[in-house]
């Protein structure tokens, strides 16, 4: 079986599978239980300061997107960080980590932005001799109105002057969470690398509204008659998380800049996706609390097994590897021609793919032949848009075939495949802006 283990910025554990900072990780019987079925590491549910107590909402803290078949697509939630004592919280945390050593333990962290408590939480978290710190900067609801949370994730100059304070004021590892909440996620990586933080985590979870109750017309969850905006995540955002992580790993300013990826991480395809990406850990929260803490080890025993199959001894083996095949679209190979093709004995004649083409693609499917229901690619229209492979209900019965040869039917061009190098080919308009 390959080896899971990892060494992420210092932070050991026996596989990358980490609950990310959630209600989850809000106890020490929760994180008990989690490592019991086999997690990785923790990041624990973010503590702040003493003072005020937090109030969470005594109602709904949950909505959801549901599939036709009830599976949970995406999920909204307005709770807030723990509403539990710090120093609970901290004597949980120490005597987890004393009992089990070999986990990784982050603490997710969030304060005012004032160097004064930031020290003096990060000086009582030394002392529970966690392996790092996480700087939630990432919390749309709730936090962020009182001045923390995302509205200092999306002020670059914010990240790197807390990231720096942190640094001089701790032992330990600073992983700084970035909100997806803002333009261009490159500038808060940017910023978090100049601070001197030892990695990034993303994404946390997105501002959203997910639903409006048409009876009460309330915002869902609604606390007696109201609703606000909380975060979004789940299998939903995995998109979106996977493009952020993308920018950071192939931007020149943050290009090696350790990465933990969190987003929509359902099974062990998404975190092997997540690691091709550069990611050397993966935080796991919506699919732990849809299916509980045991889906780790189909986790864990399909990652393993599939890097067999790839011939991967360690997660280091692939990690990164997709990061060069991602690219801006100018530089894509003008050349490469594909064509969608039908297995007649796998398609079940239901024309969802005729229907897609013909009222909103290119009209390149027919539906009959010889006065039967009966359905086919014209190649001559045939853009390769996919859509026909993504609305057919039977997999693999329409794929995408590349063409080697011959001529291009609706161009004209000559299907050329001697290209060794697009992105320097005459051919390609954008040849000198790639080269530079």
């Amino acid at each position: 079986m390959a080896d899971l283990r990892t060494n992420f910025v210092g932070i050991k554990s026996p596989n990358p599978f980490w609950l990310a900072s959630a209600p989850p990780t809000d106890k020490e019987y929760n994180v008990v239980r989690a490592f019991k079925a086999g997690w990785g590491g923790v990041v624990w549910k973010t503590l702040g300061e003493e003072g005020p107590p937090i109030v969470n909402v005594n109602g709904p803290r949950y909505g959801a997107i549901h599939g036709a078949d009830r599976r949970l697509l995406g999920l909204n939630n307005i709770e807030l960080i723990t509403d539990r004592p710090l120093q609970i919280n901290l004597q949980e945390i120490k005597r987890v980590k004393k009992d089990w050593p070999d986990r990784a333990m982050v603490v997710s962290l969030m304060v005012p932005c004032e160097e004064a408590p930031w020290k003096k939480i990060l000086a009582a978290v030394d002392e529970t001799e966690a392996d790092g710190v996480e700087l939630n900067f990432g919390c749309p609801h709730g936090m962020s109105e009182r001045g923390m949370g995302s509205s200092v994730g999306q002020v670059p100059e914010y990240i790197e002057m807390v990231a720096r304070w942190c640094k001089q004021h701790t032992r330990m590892p600073v992983i700084v969470k970035l909100t997806p909440n803002i333009t261009d996620i490159r500038y808060p990586a940017r910023a978090a690398r100049k601070g001197g933080a030892d990695a990034v985590s993303l994404i946390n979870t997105v501002s959203s509204i997910i639903s409006i109750d048409l009876d009460t017309f309330s915002p869902t969850p609604s606390i007696d008659g109201k609703g606000s905006h909380g975060g979004y995540c789940g299998p939903a955002v995995k998109p979106i998380a996977l493009n952020m992580v993308a920018e950071i790993a192939r931007d020149k300013e943050t290009r090696g800049l350790p990465i933990s990826g969190i987003g929509g991480i359902t099974n062990w395809r998404d975190a092997a996706e997540y690691i091709a990406l550069s990611c050397g850990s993966v935080q796991v929260c919506t699919a732990a609390m849809t299916y509980g803490f045991n889906i780790v080890e189909e986790m864990t025993t399909g990652l393993s097994r599939w890097m067999d199959e790839k011939g991967c001894k360690t997660i280091e083996d692939f990690r990164g590897r997709a990061v060069g095949n991602v690219t801006d679209w100018q530089y894509l190979n003008l050349n490469y021609i594909a064509k969608a093709m039908i297995d007649q004995d796998l398609c079940i004649k239901c024309g969802r793919c005729y229907a897609a083409c013909e009222d909103t693609s290119h009209q390149a499917i027919s539906q009959t032949k010889n006065g039967k229901r009966h359905f086919e690619v014209i190649d001559a229209e045939c853009v390769a848009c996919n859509l026909c492979v993504e609305v057919c209900p039977v997999q693999n019965c329409i794929t995408m075939v590349e063409q080697t040869s011959g001529i291009d039917p609706r161009t004209g061009r000559a299907i050329n495949r001697d290209y060794a190098n697009w992105t320097t080919h005459p051919n390609n308009p954008m040849a000198k802006q790639a080269a530079e």
